[in-house]
């Protein structure tokens, strides 16, 4: 695949736009969880302000009243062409995706198509804690297999739980994370071709979560795993919802590749009314025409990486942080802190900054907390900094 670099866009750095007075007006879960006195890093949730052509998009179906259920395909068709131009990706087919209400619900109608109640689905841990939640909910068994060392795909256990998952004639599914959450790993499509080789052999269905897609460095390279040899078995769930921070919008796009579009078909039809009309509008918007906006971003995470390595090795040197090459999101290993199984209890209560625990990320959770990048230096600076003082 072709891959466009990244624009320079000329925009300012919206993670620099808000100051903390403006950010703790809001409502939503980031700034309401805990008290004012909490730098709150933890929720999926960015300091930002909206892309400007989705203010417009979502104002405008407003001052119309374009408030009613969704309809069309300009979502999927936003998305097949950004995919084009952002990962030379050509092989999003419109006609195999569906509107579902967001990535999580979406996962679960997926997994509801190629499994059946007590079969199993595999994870790669540390991971996504809700991948635990949805799909122990909805009647299935979570089998793990860890990343390894490196953080990667570790495709010897791997196969290893693909052949117990499937032991007995029972239907499995991976449910894949890419990129990782909360590594910021990019799979490459050597290893993502392996992991379709190890799921045609063993007859195990890949439902890959893409959420974090857009926000891949540039020259990391993003690659889709349906687009892979041999993953055309394979589905899909994308969203504009992490890259442009439309959350409290819900909608997603389910995609099919080549093998799998009658499994799409069997999708009930009332999973399609729960996306949000105006979501929709909003999310085709971002990909259509929030592109300079979301390389501006960009540009102020790769910042923002840089400058939390620099603030722990001077201030938490025996933190150990490996930037990942996507998300917003940083995986931080505080074992030799001595704070225990759980330091973002500590650094809560003593820093009054609150992180996303380790522990329900699964396997290799334990000592670790998951820092979001998303804000500006400043907060940036000042939470490294409390986190340094809870120590004491």
């Amino acid at each position: 695949m072709t891959r466009i670099p990244h624009e320079t866009s000329g925009e300012p750095n919206p993670l620099q736009a808000l100051t903390l007075d403006r950010l703790r007006q809001r409502t939503s879960m980031k700034w309401r969880t805990y008290p004012e006195d909490v730098l709150p890093l933890w929720v999926a949730e960015m300091d930002v302000p909206l892309a400007e052509p989705v203010v417009r998009a979502v104002t405008d179906a407003l001052h119309l009243g374009d408030t009613g259920y969704p309809a069309g395909t300009a979502y999927a068709e936003a998305l097949a062409a950004f995919a084009g131009k952002r990962w030379g990706w050509e092989g999003l087919a419109v006609e195999r995706t569906a509107i579902v209400p967001d990535v999580m619900l979406g996962v679960v109608e997926m997994l509801k198509l190629v499994t059946g109640p007590g079969d199993t689905v595999i994870v790669n841990p540390p991971v996504y804690p809700p991948f635990y939640l949805f799909v122990e909910h909805m009647d299935r068994r979570v089998a793990q297999a860890p990343l390894g060392a490196d953080g990667r795909i570790d495709l010897g256990v791997l196969e290893s739980s693909f052949r117990q998952a499937v032991a007995g004639g029972r239907r499995a599914a991976h449910l894949l994370c890419n990129p990782h959450n909360p590594t910021g790993t990019v799979h490459t499509e050597e290893e993502l071709s392996a992991v379709a080789r190890l799921a045609e052999r063993y007859g195990v269905r890949v439902v890959a979560d893409e959420i974090h897609a857009p926000l891949v460095l540039d020259g990391a390279g993003f690659v889709p795993y349906l687009s892979v040899p041999g993953a055309e078995r394979g589905l899909s769930l994308m969203s504009a919802s992490k890259g442009w921070n439309l959350p409290g919008l819900k909608a997603a796009l389910a995609v099919a590749g080549p093998g799998a579009a009658a499994d799409l078909d069997r999708m009930p039809e009332e999973v399609g009314h729960g996306p949000s009309h105006v979501a929709v509008i909003a999310h085709t918007a971002a990909l259509r025409d929030g592109v300079t906006w979301l390389d501006a971003l960009l540009t102020g995470l790769d910042g923002n990486r840089r400058l939390l390595a620099d603030l722990l090795a001077e201030h938490l040197p025996a933190v150990r942080y490996r930037p990942g090459d996507a998300t917003y999101l940083a995986w931080l290993d505080c074992r030799a802190l001595g704070l225990g199984d759980d330091p973002a209890d500590v650094f809560l209560h003593r820093g009054r900054v609150a992180l996303s625990s380790g522990l329900p990320f699964g396997t290799g959770g334990t000592g670790h907390v998951r820092l979001n990048l998303a804000a500006s230096q400043e907060v940036l600076t000042e939470a490294v900094r409390r986190m340094a003082a809870a120590l004491h």
